[in-house]
């Protein structure tokens, strides 16, 4: 049997840990081949694969980023190096010359939409949920996540030390896109005193209340918000945009819009961090290598009892598939009933309503 492997997207804590699960998988279980892909599905499209074999993935559990690289513009359905034109044919054609039985594909949902189309055109997938914003339908844990929420959480904890002594409101913006789930357990993790998430449109009459009412108190309060929050009847924070990117609206500068909205009204400083790329980046958590090696085992199982053309989900403790086309190009927001948000709100914290 030979397998390939690519990652696609973002870059991603654990994605190492990943790929080293299902080489090594495949390899003791079944005694397959193993390629990886370079560059998520752009090495499809220019023929880039090198083999991974056990020395290839050696040592790489802790390592951050993708030992293969990764592309998040290289939709072969709609080719930016082809002036957006449908290469799908052409990648097609490039998987049956290396002769692949199957094709690993970790990613976000997005990966998961290109994954489902190239299934269609026969190539036999299996998909690994992957995004630090654990947005993707139908899984409870996305690896990834966990690392992002620690190194949020670490970031809020250091902010809330500075704003006590100076006596500032500190805003910290986080990634999530459009949900708040990094926002959210970060915040309760560190005790900010106000979350503002997404799926929640906040009043800036009620933050502006806590503050004063804080300004007053313990003279300094600690903001979390997700780079997808609004304002209620407001709009999203545009960064950038990429057309010709598959997702071309980049949020991102809520925290400074809320910044310049809130100090002319406050007494005292107020500040923004944003983070950025750093929740991304470096070495996941043990709960992350754990999450991603099971990720990675159960896809290679799935290949084993040829079960293609699903992705593998946690479900409370267990694993389990579903479709890729449950998932391609859905979302999973933050619930309106979600037990983290009653937690939030019956221990004081603001959601900015």
């Amino acid at each position: 049997m030979r397998v390939g492997i690519l990652t696609g997207g973002g870059d991603c804590p654990g994605l190492n840990a990943v790929i080293r699960a299902v080489a090594k998988s495949l390899i003791h279980q079944l005694g397959a081949e193993v390629l990886g892909v370079e560059q998520g599905f752009l090495g499809l499209i220019e023929r880039r694969v090198r083999p991974l074999d056990l020395r290839a993935v050696a040592g790489i559990v802790a390592a951050g980023g993708t030992i293969l690289g990764t592309h998040n513009r290289a939709d072969p359905f709609v080719y930016f190096g082809a002036g957006g034109r449908d290469v799908s044919d052409a990648v097609l054609a490039y998987v049956r010359e290396l002769g692949l039985d199957a094709l690993v594909v970790i990613g976000g949902d997005g990966s998961m939409d290109i994954a489902h189309r190239i299934s269609l055109k026969g190539v036999p997938v299996v998909g690994c949920p992957k995004t630090i914003d654990n947005d993707l339908a139908h899984t409870d844990r996305c690896f990834g996540f966990d690392t992002a929420v620690a190194i949020v959480t670490d970031a809020l904890d250091r902010l809330q030390t500075t704003g006590q002594s100076h006596g500032r409101v500190m805003i910290l913006e986080t990634m999530g896109r459009y949900a708040g789930w990094i926002a959210l357990e970060a915040g309760l993790a560190s005790g900010a005193d106000i979350i503002l998430i997404p799926e929640i449109p906040y009043r800036l009459d009620e933050v502006l209340r806590i503050c004063r009412e804080r300004e007053g108190r313990q003279r300094f309060t600690v903001i979390a918000v997700a780079e997808g929050a609004k304002p209620q009847g407001g709009t999203l924070t545009v960064h950038e945009r990429i057309e010709a990117s598959p997702d071309p609206i980049r949020l991102g500068g809520v925290g400074n819009v809320l910044r310049e909205q809130l100090q002319p009204q406050l007494g005292c400083e107020v500040r923004t961090t944003i983070l950025g790329h750093v929740q991304r980046g470096g070495s996941p958590t043990p709960f992350d290598r754990v999450l991603a090696t099971r990720y990675g085992h159960a896809a290679a199982q799935l290949i084993a009892q040829r079960r293609f053309n699903r992705m593998v989900v946690l479900r409370g403790t267990a694993l389990d598939s579903v479709p890729l086309a449950d998932v391609a190009g859905r979302n999973r927001g933050v619930p309106a009933d979600d037990p983290l948000l009653q937690a939030a709100r019956d221990t004081g914290v603001s959601l900015g309503i």
